[in-house]
């Protein structure tokens, strides 16, 4: 059985999908974009505040499902530019101590919805 969750502070799916699907124990979260939902605004002028706004999308999500950050244990980082690679791990490793760090991978990819520069997915364990 799935159970859906959904945080009034991210950012709503833009197409048919959910925020994030809890099942069986994991919580499978979409790929979150830098749009500061209280505002509605596209964050896409700097790549560490993009970064920042799509960890924080997730960590709403997260908090929603009743977990943080030390829950997660994959996440997919999809970037336009690997040249920001040191800035997008440089915010990414602010969420994450060397106890909680998950497996991780980081690619480019030629282009990301609404022509945003940094997309991240994740999956957690719920309690």
């Amino acid at each position: 059985m799935k159970h859906i969750i959904f945080s009034a502070d991210a950012p709503t799916p833009i197409g048919p999908y959910s925020q994030a699907v809890a099942a069986n124990g994991m919580l499978y979260i979409s790929g979150q974009i830098p749009i500061d939902q209280s505002s509605g605004t596209l964050i896409s002028d700097d790549i560490s505040k993009e970064t920042r706004q799509v960890m924080e999308n997730l960590k709403f999500i997260l908090n929603t499902a009743g977990v943080g950050f030390e829950a997660v244990v994959k996440c997919s980082i999809f970037m336009t530019n690997m040249g920001d690679y040191a800035a997008i791990n440089s915010v990414y490793a602010e969420y994450f101590d060397e106890n909680t760090a998950p497996a991780r991978e980081a690619v480019q990819v030629s282009a990301l919805p609404k022509g945003v520069n940094v997309e991240i997915s994740c999956i957690a364990v719920l309690k």
